[in-house]
């Protein structure tokens, strides 16, 4: 019998993992955060009065085994003069059906079902919530792009009013073998999905143990000089009483030249393994960069081997 993994993340570091773990025989559940309110979601989210849905979008692709060129077409962005500029073809569909089927979820599993997904993906919440930040500095950012933007330290993440979650993520959760908390904007993307009593209830009440996948880079604003174990730490603030059993890093070598490029460019440092604060969870090493113009990428093959041995 196939393991049970529910995986939880949004942005480009989520559907990067999935990707990969897919290969594997795991039964995955993807729990994607729904708080993105920049570009086209947000503009959707506020016309339409639905949960974000460009996170969904990038995760149902990466379970996808479909064309190449459908890919393509979900994430085809309009570049043109009227309302349609900046929206991709993919949001309008998940909006449409949410619209149609009467809610996000279902919107999901009809797309997924055309789609032939290799796991099921379900939103945080149906709801329409405002993810909010306190900041070091004392100030209350409101809004996931304008926290983002904002580039200030965060201290904490809240949401401006109390999310709902659906049954089936938290029977998902209880039924799991393993959770795992992808890489991705650490406050943003991944906390945003933890912020929750009943999310916290179930973790607890589950038999699964908890695996994170760390970042290779750290983010301006959300974690500047973090170490590994800082991300550790974070996460493990805002669990209850379970805690992250294993971290997942990258122990490959960057060139200098391309950290210089991080650094002046986008103020980003290679994430430190810092071994002497990592006593208390399984760390497990790998050669997980992948370097892609320039660009630094988990090599999402190898990532999902690593979650998918973790687990025997």
């Amino acid at each position: 019998m196939k393991k049970k993994v529910v995986v939880f993340g949004g942005g480009n570091g989520l559907s990067t993992m999935l990707k990969g773990l897919k290969e594997f025989p795991v039964d995955i559940t993807a729990v994607v955060s729904v708080s993105d309110d920049g570009k086209s979601t947000g503009r959707l989210r506020e016309e339409f009065n639905v949960p974000a849905m460009g996170d969904l979008r990038r995760v149902l692709v990466a379970l996808s085994e479909v064309e190449p060129l459908v890919e393509k077409l979900m994430n085809y962005r309009f570049n043109t003069t009227s309302d349609l500029d900046g929206h991709t073809v993919g949001n309008l569909i998940l909006t449409a059906l949410s619209n149609i089927t009467g809610n996000m979820s279902d919107g999901i599993e009809t797309l997924g079902k055309i789609f032939n997904l290799n796991g099921r993906v379900l939103p945080l919440t149906e709801d329409n919530i405002i993810l909010m930040a306190k900041m070091k500095d004392g100030t209350i950012v409101e809004g996931e792009h304008n926290i983002t933007e904002s580039r200030k330290q965060i201290d904490t993440v809240f949401y401006k009013q109390k999310p709902k979650i659906p049954k089936k993520v938290l029977e998902h959760i209880k039924e799991a073998d393993a959770i795992v908390l992808s890489m991705g904007s650490l406050f943003t993307s991944v906390i945003c999905d933890l912020i929750s009593e009943d999310i916290i209830k179930a973790l607890d009440e589950s038999d699964a143990k908890i695996i994170y996948t760390c970042n290779i880079m750290t983010q301006p604003g959300e974690t500047d000089d973090f170490t590994v174990s800082d991300h550790v730490h974070v996460l493990n603030h805002y669990l209850g009483k379970k805690k992250i059993s294993d971290v997942i890093v990258n122990k490959g070598e960057i060139k200098q030249s391309i950290i210089d490029k991080y650094l002046v460019k986008e103020q980003k440092d290679p994430v430190i393994i810092d071994y002497e604060n990592l006593k208390d969870v399984h760390v497990i090493e790998d050669q997980l960069i992948k370097i892609v113009d320039d660009q630094i990428h988990h090599d999402a093959m190898k990532l999902g081997f690593d979650i998918y041995s973790s687990l025997l």
